[in-house]
């Protein structure tokens, strides 16, 4: 009742404002400044009195994040989009109409825009002195209490507006983010690629390991899915001749929610005619170091409880050995399937028999149950098993492995590269053996794509592809534990009836 009280005043205070005024959501309010600019531009300035010899005017607007009021004074912390400042309102400077129209209308949680001079509090303060005071909008709804603000983090992350306005560690995070993108672009561009957009729906999906989302066109009755991967699409172009590709956008898969997945995420994948699998590992490792060093500061990263060493040389390990080193396997242990089954049973190991029963399946599941969470430092797993990559290249002297590496931080896979397969006929029989897997229960197994082979047969250049988790890197230089702190707006559960919601919001943003 105490939160319907709060909404109610407000909603009279934007009645009686909106009869003082023809407009009441204006938009002829331009800042001259941002709160930061003012800060930087006049921290030289020592004192107040220095300051008004200045009589320099500056316009600023946000929203009112602290308030007090005193009889014939108040003021107000300002937030706009680089931080917060100061603002003064004095009787004697805005006139008593002016004083009392802020008085009274004004709450926390207003856009507000000032117009003023420049002066510094007895603290020292650098503090905007208005004399002329606009209101943006008057908000209805009261700003969560600063101490306990959103309790749930499910409606931190439903109600993000929300929780951008009173958590500046969170916008940090998505400023963060959005300087990695861009040192990764331009990172690629530096080195002569393209950025390219490739479709989203897709006739069949592929390119990786995932169940697809399925959606129908009605126009071309036509069944389409949501992309799980965008590679087969952008090794096509280099068969057309854009011999170094890239993209950023979102891919989604059909899985379980976890602090590593959300069924819609941001990939970076990129295509580099004349490299394979080692010249890839070395371009990741120069562009991840580049854009840890910038937007970190240096190559020495916390994350959670890790000290993390970023700098090159990263470790390369095979996964057979890592298997031996880390898993505790001897090469007796892996000589064969029956010795691998033992020892994958050793290790309470379970899995269901089409993994059982097939020698590289099984490497890889004993290598994910006992190695990945060790690896703290970066490092790239190399020579997997080609059971589990049906469109990378074969090593040149074993049928049985692939020349392909995955990049592990702190426990999480963040990059997949390898040297890609050209060679159509092989293609159309790893395609065929997905098929047959699929046969056996694997609901993740590609489809077999007739057009990309046929896009083989008339030549992909020898090149090396690579993919990375953008929302794993950020999380990663941002130092947050679950992807859903590094997504704007993560996939969620639907909050209910519009009644029950209603209720909820108003419980959790009252004062």
């Amino acid at each position: 009742m105490e939160d319907n009280r709060i909404v109610a005043e407000r909603k009279a205070k934007f009645d009686a404002f909106s009869a003082s005024t023809s407009v009441a959501y204006p938009n002829d309010f331009r800042p001259t400044h941002t709160a930061a600019e003012v800060l930087e531009a006049y921290d030289g300035v020592a004192t107040a009195e220095e300051l008004e010899k200045l009589t320099d005017t500056v316009a600023v607007a946000g929203r009112v994040m602290f308030l007090r009021l005193f009889g014939k004074f108040a003021f107000c912390k300002l937030q706009d989009r680089s931080g917060q400042i100061q603002v003064s309102f004095a009787i004697d400077v805005l006139g008593e109409d002016g004083f009392e129209q802020f008085k009274n209308l004004t709450d926390v949680g207003d856009l507000i825009g000032v117009t003023g001079t420049l002066t510094r509090t007895k603290t020292g303060e650098l503090t905007v002195k208005a004399a002329t005071f606009r209101m943006l909008n008057k908000t209805l709804r009261p700003l969560p209490d600063k101490f306990h603000g959103l309790t749930d983090v499910e409606q931190r992350y439903r109600m993000r507006y929300v929780d951008l306005m009173m958590n500046a560690d969170v916008r940090d995070v998505f400023q963060k983010r959005a300087a990695i993108i861009r040192e990764m672009r331009d990172f690629f561009h530096e080195k002569d690629f393209i950025e390219v957009e490739t479709p989203m729906l897709q006739v069949q999906h592929g390119g990786a390991a995932a169940r697809p989302f399925k959606t129908h066109h009605n126009a071309l009755d036509l069944d389409l899915t949501l992309r799980i991967a965008p590679e087969l699409y952008l090794k096509r172009l280099v068969v057309g001749g854009l011999e170094r590709v890239f993209e950023i956008n979102r891919n989604f898969r059909n899985e379980g929610v976890s602090v590593r997945h959300n069924p819609e995420f941001t990939m970076m994948e990129a295509y580099h005619a004349h490299m394979d699998y080692n010249g890839m590992m070395d371009f990741v490792e120069e562009m991840v170091t580049r854009i840890a060093e910038k937007v970190c500061g240096g190559l020495q990263i916390t994350y959670g409880e890790y000290s993390v060493n970023m700098a090159r040389p990263w470790r390369r390990l095979k996964m057979r050995d890592a298997v031996k080193e880390i898993g505790g396997a001897s090469e007796d242990n892996l000589k064969d399937l029956g010795a691998l089954q033992a020892f994958a049973k050793s290790k309470g190991i379970k899995t269901p028999p089409r993994i059982t029963e097939d020698y590289g399946l099984l490497l890889n599941t004993v290598f994910e149950e006992l190695c990945e969470d060790k690896l703290i430092n970066p490092t790239f797993i190399t020579d997997h098993p080609k059971a589990i990559s049906p469109l990378a290249r074969s090593q040149d002297d074993t049928d049985e492995y692939v020349q392909r590496a995955e990049l592990f931080v702190v426990g999480r896979e963040l990059s997949n590269l390898f040297s890609e397969l050209n060679d159509p006929q092989e293609q159309a029989l790893r395609f065929a053996e997905q098929v047959a897997q699929a046969g056996k229960g694997d609901d993740e197994a590609m489809p077999y794509d007739h057009d990309y082979v046929r896009a083989l047969e008339y030549g992909l250049m020898p090149c090396a592809g690579v993919g990375i988790g953008i929302d794993r890197l950020v999380m990663l230089l941002a130092n947050q534990p679950s992807i859903r702190e590094v997504i704007l707006f993560p996939t969620l559960r639907p909050e209910g009836g519009t009644a029950e919601a209603e209720a909820e919001h108003i419980h959790v943003v009252g004062e």
